[in-house]
This record gives C-alpha cells, sequence and structure tokens, in this order.
C-alpha cells in the first residue's frame, strides 16, 4: 500500500498517521462496520470516480440494514471525496469509506451509538495482478461455504462479512491458488472472496442471481449491461461446479478485481487456458469506459477538479 498524504475522519481532513482509534472500539471487536470499495481514474480530464453514487447509496443502504446511523448524505460523501482526491493531487486511486460504530462500549449491542465516518485514498494497482488481468487466475473452489442470507445479508458490505472471505482466500493462496470460488450451502457457485464471478459457455455469458447469496455488486451490473450492449446474451442462472469447470471462459469482476479472467480452477484449465476472446472484448471496453474513452458512457464518472 502506498499511503496518501490526507485521510478525511469525521468533518476534518487530517494526516494519514493520525487517523487512529480506540482499541476497544467497538467494530473492532464486532465487525460492527459497513464500508465500499471505489476507483478513481486517471483520464484525460483527470482524476473521475466510477460510479460514485452507486457506491455511496450502496454505502447507506449497508447502514440502514446494519442499523449504523451516518450522518452525511450521498450527495455529501461524494463531494468530501471529490475534495480529498484533489487535496492528495492523486490522478488515480482506490477509495475506501467506512462508517463504524466507535468506542463506547464493549457489549454486543452498543448503548451509546457512537459512530464514525472515515474515508481513506490510496495508489492501488490491479488487485489480482497485472499478469492476472492479462493472462488470468488459478482460482480453488473453497470448502468454505459462503455465508448465508440468512445469517448475515450477502446485500451489504459489511465488515464482518468478510471474515468469510478472508478464511476462503487464505486458505486458497495457502494451497498455490490466486484466489477462491465460494459454494453456497446449497453447493451453488456464489461469488469469490471479493468478486462476482461470470461463466460463458456457448457465447453465452452467465452469473448467479443475487438469490445465491450473492453481492448485488456494482462492477457486476456494469458488466452485464455492458455485454448486453455488445450484443451478447446475458442471464442470471444457478450454476453448478460442474458447469463452472465446463465453461468455455470465466471470469471474476468487482471494484478491486475489476475484470480478472480465469484461467484454471481445481488445476483445471478453463477452455484453452488462456483469457478468452469475449472476456478480453468485455475487458477492453471496460477499462476504455472507466478511463473516460468512451463517451457513450462519461455519466458513471465523477470528475475531480480544483474550485
Amino acid at each position: 500500500m502506498n499511503p496518501s498524504e490526507y485521510i478525511w475522519y469525521n468533518g476534518s481532513f487530517i494526516n494519514w498517521n493520525q487517523a487512529n482509534t480506540h482499541v476497544l472500539t467497538h467494530a473492532l471487536h464486532y465487525g460492527s462496520g459497513v464500508f465500499e470499495g471505489i476507483r478513481a481514474y486517471q483520464t484525460s480530464d483527470g482524476a473521475a470516480i466510477f460510479k460514485a453514487k452507486e457506491h455511496y447509496d450502496r454505502l447507506l443502504d449497508s447502514c440502514s440494514l446494519y442499523d449504523i446511523e451516518c450522518k452525511y448524505s450521498v450527495d455529501e460523501l461524494i463531494s468530501i471525496t471529490q475534495d480529498l482526491i484533489v487535496k492528495n493531487q492523486l490522478p488515480s486511486c482506490y477509495i475506501r469509506p467506512i462508517v463504524y460504530t466507535d468506542y463506547g462500549s464493549i457489549g454486543i449491542i452498543p448503548k451509546d451509538g457512537s459512530y464514525s465516518v472515515a474515508i481513506a485514498i490510496w495508489e492501488w494497482g490491479s488487485y489480482l495482478g497485472d499478469e492476472g488481468l492479462q493472462y488470468g487466475i488459478r482460482c480453488l473452489i473453497s470448502d468454505i461455504m459462503k455465508t448465508p442470507t440468512q445469517s448475515m445479508p450477502s446485500t451489504a458490505k459489511s465488515c464482518a462479512n468478510y471474515a468469510n472471505s478472508f478464511l476462503a482466500k487464505k486458505k486458497a493462496i495457502n494451497q498455490g491458488f490466486d484466489e477462491a470460488i465460494l459454494l453456497n450451502q446449497h453447493g451453488n457457485v456464489s461469488e469469490g472472496p471479493g468478486e462476482n464471478i461470470f461463466i460463458i459457455k456457448n457465447n453465452k455469458i452467465v452469473t448467479p442471481p443475487i438469490s445465491e447469496d450473492v453481492l448485488k455488486g456494482i462492477t457486476r451490473d456494469t458488466i452485464i449491461e455492458l455485454a448486453l450492449d455488445l450484443g451478447y446474451s446475458v442471464s442470471e442462472e444457478t450454476i453448478s461446479p460442474s458447469d463452472l469447470l465446463d465453461s468455455d471462459e470465466c471470469f471474476f469482476t468487482g471494484t478491486a478485481a475489476e475484470v480478472t479472467p480465469i484461467r484454471e480452477i481445481n488445476n483445471q484449465s478453463i477452455g484453452d487456458g488462456r483469457k478468452g476472446a469475449i472476456t478480453s472484448e468485455i475487458q477492453s471496453l471496460y477499462f476504455d469506459v472507466v478511463k473516460g474513452q468512451n463517451q457513450d458512457y462519461n455519466h458513471w464518472l465523477t470528475y475531480c477538479k480544483e474550485n
């Protein structure tokens, strides 16, 4: 991680190293926080946040699901993020807003309802590596089950949810793979630890429906729309492990992962073991869009300029 100079914390821009919280902060012990992952990309007109409104809408929806109070509106959070990017003079960056239950009481249910809001940004390259974007990654179908929505809402980006992701990813890495793929309680494909998943079979693109304990990913929605615009058939259907292994192409999507091809699962090649033609076409269009090189989708970008 390359730290930036400033973090926005509870209404103020403070130095990165001064963004501290108490060791008995409720969220540290019980996971009572929600967050977002957002990217700003370098464009010919400066840094531009991709789908800022959609991300901050989801952040506040996550707050509502977990009864966490955020006193800032979507428009205020977007404006703060723009100012933070300009203040740090970053042409592109990863953005991590978090709203969490702060220090006050250590019981499971906090008694005083103290909440903090922070937004950090930093320069961050490809989450699964530049080689992963170009050539694809190796994945393991995890024996860690995806947490059912009935237990913890999959549609919320709760800090606590990602203990499940940590366990699956850690086991996959320890066995020599790049990433995990989680199945749900019914044995169907759900998602990656921090990514949605798509398969392609006979030129048809399929992704699991939200009912399979899937996060309603913003990049996921973007890719569905872009694929349809390219003329492909896209559907939300249950995917079995055998469907996954039998696919012609497979890829992950996410703010961090962007569009990352999967070339191998459980030591079995997917298709010819390389990034597929359709994945490549979608990936190329996606990067054109987020970098402001396709004006048809410019409404998805929020530019950051000094006043």
